[in-house]
């Protein structure tokens, strides 16, 4: 055994790296057009017709040269409370201010922050979600993961008694959950969400909303969601919320995600940040207030809406018509969770994975969202082998080439 063997675990790569670091071993860049990446959750960042003009530099001078605090620039904290109130709270009494908000650099550092505050509880996790939560789990020991099974049979939807009853029967003491839903698409709006947010002040159970695809609303009248909106006091209600720069608004490079809730709770997780990561990086944190502002933000959420429906309509009508089945209506961020069950020669997303990228273009198999800290379900085949998700976060014609190889592909089986 060598001695990093002795001294260092081994730490496996989250779903979507793995995917990513196999089709690099088969040759995958970033700069070869011959690739479709159809895989890795990043939108376009390109002009996609808004007037809303994108970032083209980042000032970098003698102040933000300074650390910044490890909770944040002010101003950007105060920017960030005044989208929420503008869009969530109007005539509310109970209003967010900058003390209820927390900088991080990017969303896995906000998650990670929040994971590092958890005291000795069970957390309850949706199954399928977003594969990076299996790691986030395995690294901190303070609480327990308690999965909580939502079935292709009702849409992968989980009705808000069954979530109340999950909640008093698991002795949950907090809930993570993504909403949109990566990878199913499925969104909790409305009644369903104000039920949720209820469930949580009734049992005193803390809410955890990884919101990073809010802007990606499809099929609603909503233009985008939050928790935010059914949030009674902002400093008692257990609610928290992570929402980024990445997915909505279109900037996955600038590593930047925010996280509100109650000041007490952001007192924490600032602390947690002051030991992990030290604060986000002070000159995107200047550059980011202006994005920030209500009216560029909802321009942004508009133009997203807008474009990614047509890319969705496109990516739906296509796999339907190859035979997939998608058990979501997929309303929310930019996947297709497709399962495989009418198709003739694969049965397998791994073996739809690893045959596509002999094809150059990129998936995700569905197993891999099927979140399993310490592997305590190994002994136990994953229910979601029969899926692959699809990104259709690439431009229309990055997926009309993916698809049309996916096309060719299930042809010759």
């Amino acid at each position: 055994m060598s001695q990093i063997a002795k001294s260092f675990r081994s730490v496996p790569k989250t779903g979507v790296i793995y995917v990513m670091s196999r089709a690099e071993e088969l040759g995958f860049s970033y700069q070869d057009p011959d690739w479709v990446n159809l895989g890795q959750g990043a939108p376009e960042t390109g002009d996609i017709g808004a007037a809303i003009p994108r970032l083209e530099s980042i000032m970098v001078n003698i102040e933000n040269s300074e650390y910044s605090p490890v909770a944040g620039n002010r101003e950007l904290r105060t920017q960030v409370a005044k989208l929420y109130n503008e869009r969530y709270r109007k005539g509310c009494s109970s209003q967010y201010t900058y003390r209820n908000v927390a900088i991080s650099a990017g969303g896995r550092a906000g998650l990670t922050r929040i994971a590092a505050a958890l005291g000795n509880v069970n957390l309850g996790h949706f199954l399928p979600d977003y594969t990076a939560y299996e790691e986030l789990f395995e690294a901190f020991k303070a609480f327990v993961p308690i999965p909580i099974v939502v079935h292709a049979k009702d849409g992968f939807k989980l009705a808000p008694e069954l979530l109340e009853m999950e909640v008093v029967a698991r002795g949950l003491g907090a809930i993570l959950l993504s909403n949109p839903c990566n990878p199913t698409g499925e969104v909790i709006l409305g009644d369903d969400l104000r039920d949720f947010v209820d469930i949580a002040r009734r049992t005193s159970s803390f809410q955890i909303y990884d919101e990073f695809y809010s802007h990606y609303i499809y099929d609603s009248q909503h233009p985008y969601v939050s928790a935010a909106r059914y949030v009674d006091d902002v400093n008692r209600d257990p609610v928290v919320i992570v929402d980024g720069l990445t997915k909505n608004w279109r900037y996955p490079g600038l590593r930047l995600s925010w996280t509100i809730g109650p000041e007490d709770l952001i007192d924490r997780v600032s602390s947690a940040g002051s030991f992990l990561d030290g604060g986000a990086a002070h000159p995107i944190q200047q550059a980011a207030i202006s994005l920030l502002d209500p009216e560029v933000a909802n321009g942004q959420a508009a133009a997203i809406q807008k474009h990614f429906s047509e890319k969705r309509r496109f990516m739906m009508s296509e796999l339907k018509d190859m035979g997939f089945v998608m058990p979501s209506s997929c309303n929310g961020s930019f996947y297709c969770f497709a399962s495989l069950e009418n198709l003739k020669g694969f049965t397998d997303g791994m073996d739809l994975f690893e045959q596509l990228l002999k094809e150059k273009v990129i998936c995700v198999p569905g197993e891999f969202f099927d979140v399993n800290p310490g592997r305590r379900r190994r002994h136990i085949p994953s229910r979601l082998k029969g899926y692959v998700r699809f990104s259709y976060g690439p431009e229309m014609a990055a997926l009309e080439k993916g698809l049309g190889r996916l096309k060719d592909l299930l042809s010759q089986r």
